[in-house]
This record gives structure tokens, sequence and C-alpha cells, in this order.
């Protein structure tokens, strides 16, 4: 009786602790949602593009505060990236448009991205940003200008009580690691912080495993971007000030094989510094790419170079360069894997 009586007292305690961190598991679980939620008015600080009177061309971004009354319900996405980002958020319903719909795609999002509406196959302007009556303009940071190409400034969408946002993985100083930093941004702006933080989880072990197999890589290979998908125009581009695209190169073992300002180099640079590897765009799904890669070859101004004479010329799709997205970190997975083509046995 007296055993009875103890494993009875003892099953009660039981009972009773359980309850009680039941209470205690249902209050953090609660608490954890509550924190999880945005509360409106919302300010987060972003940037604005100050176009650059300097020698380079270059921009500033100076801070600008953007305020949300409510989640956007009616977003201008200015390229084709920016949009899918939104659709791994879950953000199809709030996407008004999207412009500059060319580059690659996200194949894990593209019967959502089709459905959305097509502003064009190139940058878009203000006006046609705005045909759409956008509640929120969103996206690459070069493309906030009041040109042919650009949707307008900060300012200017600002006055019309249109709020922006700027990635900064698009602005000078960006790197790849910057993306986790806008995706949080963005689960706050359009309160989804759980689809913000089980995407940028993702993306972190995505990053983990391509470094890891990148390990044994112990040599830096120098390379030279030819912008162009003309093999009778070799000239060069410098990406120095593209920090983007520079952060995902240096994950590879690349560095750019001139050390000069961003803008045009010479053929005649290309050829003194005799790049490991040259790269070539791609744009679109013609094959002008690969037709530009042949005439490399056959081109006896660049027949003394090594990448020419060990066949180290490469394609890679521009969005993954200047795209400036999550897309970017499975671009260059792909093209590890070509540069280091004994890591994939």
């Amino acid at each position: 009786m007296k055993k009875m009586m103890i494993i009875a007292m003892l099953g009660l305690s039981a009972l009773t602790l359980a309850a009680c961190g039941e209470k205690k598991s249902d209050s953090t679980t609660e608490n954890t949602s509550q924190s999880a939620k945005t509360a409106y008015p919302l300010t987060i600080k972003n940037y604005k593009k100050v176009v650059g009177n300097s020698s380079t061309g270059d921009a500033s971004w100076p801070e600008s505060t953007q305020t949300f009354k409510q989640a956007p319900k009616k977003v201008v996405a200015n390229t084709r990236p920016m949009a899918e980002l939104l659709l791994h958020l879950g953000l199809e319903k709030s996407i008004a448009g999207v412009g500059a719909v060319f580059g690659e795609k996200d194949t894990s999002v593209e019967k959502e991205f089709d459905k959305l509406k097509d502003l064009g196959n190139n940058y878009i302007t203000q006006e046609t940003a705005l045909s759409v009556n956008p509640d929120f303009v969103f996206g690459r940071g070069g493309l906030f200008e009041k040109s042919e190409w650009g949707v307008g400034t900060v300012e200017s969408l600002n006055e019309m009580q249109i709020p922006t946002y700027i990635t900064k993985t698009s602005i000078t100083g960006g790197t790849f690691d910057s993306i986790y930093g806008d995706i949080d941004n963005l689960g706050k702006i359009f309160d989804v912080k759980p689809a913000a933080d089980k995407f940028k989880g993702e993306l972190k072990t995505q990053e983990a495993n391509l470094k890891e197999r990148l390990k044994p890589v112990k040599k830096t290979q120098t390379f030279a971007y030819i912008h162009s998908n003309d093999p009778a125009d070799i000239n060069g581009y410098s990406l120095t000030g593209d920090t983007f695209s520079v952060s995902l190169f240096k994950m590879l073992k690349l560095k750019q094989a001139y050390d000069v300002p961003t803008g045009t180099v010479s053929l005649e640079k290309i050829i003194e510094s005799d790049p490991d590897i040259i790269i070539i765009p791609k744009w679109d799904d013609t094959d002008n790419a690969e037709k530009t890669v042949k005439g490399l070859y056959k081109s006896d101004k660049v027949s003394n170079l090594k990448a020419i004479k060990n066949k180290k010329v490469y394609i890679l799709n521009y969005n993954y360069m200047f795209g400036y997205g999550y897309q970017s970190l499975a671009g260059f997975d792909a093209f590890a894997k070509q540069v280091y083509p004994e890591l994939s046995k």
C-alpha cells in the first residue's frame, strides 16, 4: 500500500510538473509569436542613391528612413531576382508588377512568378512603375534614379507617399552576407518573420555547404570579366566597386586580375594581366554567349593568354553577378563546379 501511495504521489508530481511546464511552454510560444509580429507603423533605416560627381561616377548611399503604416499590398519589384525573393517569403499576392524580367529563372518559384504582371524585359521607368499604382517600390539600388532605366529617386517616390527599400546587397559595400539583413527587414516590413527566418536558414545551410566543399582549394586564381557578347569587342570591365560580386568570387577563391577602379578595362590591360580564367556574361536565352566563347578561342588577339590556352573561358549568368539576390549563391555554386571539376567527383 505504501509503495502504491509513493507511486501515486510521484505520478501526481509528474503531472503537476508537466502541467506547469505546459503552461510555461504555452506562454513562451505566445510571447514568441507576439514578438514575431510587426507593430505598425514600422520605421526602417534604409538608403537612397546620390549620383556620383567624381571621375569614376560612383554613387553614394546616404541613409534614408522609410515608414510603413501597414504591410505593403501592391509592390513593384524592379528586377526579376527581387520579385523571386518576395515569392520565397510567400508574398505572391502582394506583388503588383515586376521590371527587368530577364536572366536565369529560379525554377522553384517559376510557377508563381509566371502569374505576376510583367512590366517589361528591360529596366523600367518611373512611369511604368507607377502604372500599377504601387504602395511600395523595392529592389536593386542602382535603378532608383530618374532616367529612362530607373524607377525614380527615393525622394520622388516618398513625395508620393510611396515607401521604398533598396537591398543592401546592391549598394557599395554590400556583400552576399548582406542578403540576410535584407531578408530580416523584409520579414518585418511584410510581417512574415517566420517565413523570412526559414528561408534565411536554408540559404545559410547552402552557403556553409559550398564553403565546406571549397576548403581543399588553396590557390587563388585570377579572372578577367568581359562585359560583352561580341567576340570582336574584347574590352573588359573592372568589378572593383561591385562589392557584392567581388564577395562571391572571393568565396570561390577567385580575384580580379587587374587592380583598377570600376569601369572599362582595355584589351591591352587584360593581356598584361594574363588571367587564369575569363568570364563572359549571359543575358538571355540566345546562344550569343556561347558564340563569344568560340570567337575568343579563335581570336589571334588573345591567343597567348593562359585562359585561352587552357580552355578556361566560362559563361556566368548576368543575374548571378548583378542580380544582387539569393540566386547568386546557387549560380556561383554551379560555377564552382566548372572551375573546380575535381571537387564534383
